[in-house]
């Protein structure tokens, strides 16, 4: 067994690798131990549904770090190295090959796992998932061999992937149970908006619709059967229903878990010495007072450095607005504040929807929650300062893009 003076990180994505990168950032020149059950190095998951999905960006782009840096930076990575087990009262995790690794501290990495398609035909070849680089291999492979996809869900991944389909040609039908895409996430207001937006690109929405099966022929998918029996005829069926977080092993540890690994500001555990930080967490946020289990890139970024710093006893507390942004066709979008659903009263857009360049704010009792860039730039700070400040603003002025954004605040 190592030595159990080591710090440990468990999950080797962006959250794993930049906890590691502050850790030694902060001076820490100890044992350090970062374990991933890929075989790739740790890299980023936008691209993997962007950039790197349409081809506009490399394949070495995705990745965190250059490859040498682990060793330069004397960071004992381990790839294809999943962790079994976690012995909390004995500092251990139990890893795949038997062996055993001891930590003075760890940190839960793990991220989440795509929610898989409980029908039948879920399992032909054809029927592809989007969450690792592998995944958005075979999506690249397949697209170009496509005359007809099927994306089940529109969320982020199902609308980003269709527009990469539709960059390649691909004709797509989108299947959705909601009356709207990003609906939850957006409200009606805003969602329409995105809906328009595939609608003008040629995609095609089956709203409320449920899948019931996958067909297919000769063991590869061949399209999908609605629950109203509609059959829709596909060359490969993409799912993006979303992602469960990877608590289990906290959860076999006696850690609480509750929608993720429950941390506080300063993303420890109900055990001192284990932090979380990531998709897998669910951290309690200072400014909004409530637990929040965050799964976009920003918040993978910027967690682990405060759960880093936290690790090495330093004062800190992750209090970051979550941030997420989006590219699809000719729209660029960046998001910042936090809304829950139904829990504003009131949109406002400043600027040209028609021509989608306008910021949405989202308001309850005239203070902002949230604000959206779309195709308008530089604003993101100016959009944190009116959610951070509190403040009841005015929605005429809040509407008229000749008030600077500054003055609101």
């Amino acid at each position: 067994m190592a030595t159990s003076n080591a710090l440990v990180i468990a999950g080797a994505g962006l959250a794993g690798a930049k906890a590691a990168e502050t850790l030694r950032a902060e001076g820490f020149d100890g044992p350090l131990v970062l374990l991933g059950d890929e075989s790739e190095r740790p890299y980023e998951r936008p691209p993997l549904s962007k950039g790197y999905l349409m081809g506009t960006s490399e394949r070495e782009s995705v990745y965190v770090h250059p490859e040498r840096w682990y060793e330069d930076h004397d960071v004992d990575l381990r790839l294809g190295t999943a962790v079994t087990a976690l012995d909390a009262a004995a500092h251990e995790l139990t890893l795949a090959d038997g062996s055993r690794q001891g930590y003075a501290k760890l940190l839960l990495a793990t991220g989440a796992t795509p929610r898989p398609l409980a029908v039948p035909g879920a399992e032909l070849d054809g029927v592809l998932l989007l969450r690792q680089l592998a995944d958005s291999d075979r999506i690249k492979e397949a697209l170009p061999a496509a005359q007809q996809i099927v994306v089940v869900g529109g969320g982020w991944i199902g609308l980003e992937t269709a527009a990469a389909a539709r960059a390649a040609g691909v004709a797509v039908t989108v299947v959705e149970t909601a009356e709207l895409p990003l609906l939850g996430v957006l409200g009606r207001e805003v969602a329409q908006i995105f809906a328009d937006l595939h609608t003008d690109h040629g995609v095609t929405f089956r709203y409320g619709a449920e899948v019931a099966e996958i067909t297919g022929t000769l063991g590869h998918a061949d399209g999908v059967r609605l629950a109203d029996g509609t059959q829709i005829p596909a060359d490969a069926v993409i799912v993006g229903i979303g992602v469960t977080p990877n608590s289990l092993l906290a959860e076999g540890a006696g850690l609480e878990v509750d929608n993720g690994v429950v941390v506080d500001a300063q993303l420890r555990s109900s055990h001192p010495d284990i932090h979380a930080a990531g998709d897998v967490a669910n951290a309690f946020h200072p400014f909004l007072g409530r637990h929040l289990r965050v799964e976009h890139w920003a918040n993978a970024l910027h967690q682990p450095q405060a759960a880093a710093r936290a690790m090495l006893g330093q004062d800190v507390a992750y209090d970051r607005l979550p941030y997420f942004f989006t590219d699809q066709y000719d729209l660029g979008m960046e998001y910042t504040g936090h809304v829950e659903r139904g829990g504003y009263d009131r949109v406002v857009f400043r600027g040209d929807t028609a021509r989608r360049e306008f910021i949405a704010f989202w308001l309850s009792g005239g203070r902002v929650l949230a604000g959206m860039n779309v195709n308008v730039w530089d604003v993101v700070e100016p959009i944190r300062a009116l959610v951070t400040s509190g403040r009841t603003v005015d929605a005429e002025r809040l509407a008229d893009p000749g008030v600077p954004l500054t003055e609101l605040v």
